[in-house]
């Protein structure tokens, strides 16, 4: 299915967000058995290789150019790779990912706090509503090292989708993602090596499962936000929580109480409203779209859209922005 049709774009992110799931389900799996850096220091190796048949699409010509975004991406990225093994391995599958889901509402705060987008009670309410969400699903006095990873990802995830508005426009979605991961792996090697676990060959497969997983969802997320505006598929985004249920269920016996389906109610909601809001508002006109999921932003930054953008006066981005809010508003709006 090529993405050309909301439909068939629905249809990819729906399967996209089950391929995640499963990537998560494979670090979880081998969690509580694995040299955790080792395991994160894998997982790069291993995605760069996968990428090297792209080359082609990597501007030889301007090979660092915003090396020191990338770099500051890359290392924010890796934190948030540590942090979403912890989280995994401790949290029960859905609770991980609807603390996962935050990241979004993250975005919208820094972006008022730091961008000066223009502020609206809708999102006010949208990021008090995120942060009750989390509250009421990890509850305080519940608190654990696997909650505090959880929200350090969502924390990650939300930096590296803000900082896509500093990368260079016109840079293709691989040749950022081989910088980000090229500067990412010395800090891993070296953080594996401090280690000094012997070579783990559990956590070889299980970085080399998750890679090809998490690859998957990239390629169905590409294919999805090519043709179609963001703001028209942005239910299927939180597919990824329903997933995270049934599987979490099925494979691991986990059964989320009623504080978990009213926080990601809270967090996810208020996000849901607004894009299918944005949708409407938008038919009949293109918008800057997101390439990239809400979730995975230090697996796949969304830039595909920046050199649209970022030729348009700011004033018109800002329009835009506000109009097309979904599940990364300040990766859509400026570019990921």
């Amino acid at each position: 299915m090529s993405g050309r049709t909301v439909s068939g774009a629905m249809f990819l992110l729906v399967v996209g967000n089950l391929l995640a799931i499963v990537s998560d389900i494979i670090i979880k799996w081998a969690s509580g058995d694995i040299a955790l850096f080792q395991f994160v220091a894998m997982r790069l190796v291993i995605t760069l290789a996968l990428l090297l048949p792209f080359l082609g699409l990597v501007d030889r010509g301007r090979l660092f150019a915003g090396a020191r975004v990338h770099w500051v991406r890359a290392h924010v990225g890796l934190f948030g790779i540590v942090c979403m093994v912890i989280a995994l391995g401790s949290l029960p599958l859905a609770t991980a990912n609807a603390i996962f889901y935050a990241a979004p509402v993250l975005v919208l705060l820094l972006s008022l706090l730091f961008f000066g987008e223009r502020f609206r009670p809708a999102r006010l309410l949208t990021v008090l509503a995120g942060f009750a969400g989390v509250l009421v699903i990890l509850r305080p006095s519940e608190f654990s090292l696997g909650a505090l990873a959880a929200v350090g990802l969502a924390v990650a995830l939300a930096v590296t989708a803000i900082l896509v508005r500093k990368l260079p426009a016109g840079q293709s979605v691989v040749h950022s993602l081989l910088l980000n991961y090229l500067f990412a792996l010395p800090m891993a090697l070296a953080l594996a090596l401090f280690e000094g676990a012997p070579i783990d060959w559990t956590a070889m497969k299980a970085a080399l499962g998750s890679a090809l997983f998490i690859l998957g969802y990239n390629v169905t997320v590409l294919l999805a936000y090519r043709h179609v505006d963001a703001g028209r598929v942005t239910a299927a985004e939180y597919s990824g929580l329903l997933w995270a249920f049934v599987l979490g269920w099925l494979v691991f016996n986990e059964v989320p109480d009623a504080w978990f389906w009213l926080g990601a109610g809270l967090i996810a909601g208020p996000l849901l409203i607004q894009g299918l809001r944005a949708s409407a508002r938008q038919a009949g006109r293109r918008l800057p779209t997101a390439v990239g999921g809400s979730r995975r932003a230090t697996d796949y930054p969304a830039v595909e859209a920046e050199s649209a953008s970022a030729s348009r006066p700011a004033a018109d981005r800002d329009r835009a922005c506000d109009e097309n809010p979904g599940p990364d508003p300040s990766a859509r709006c400026s570019a990921d």
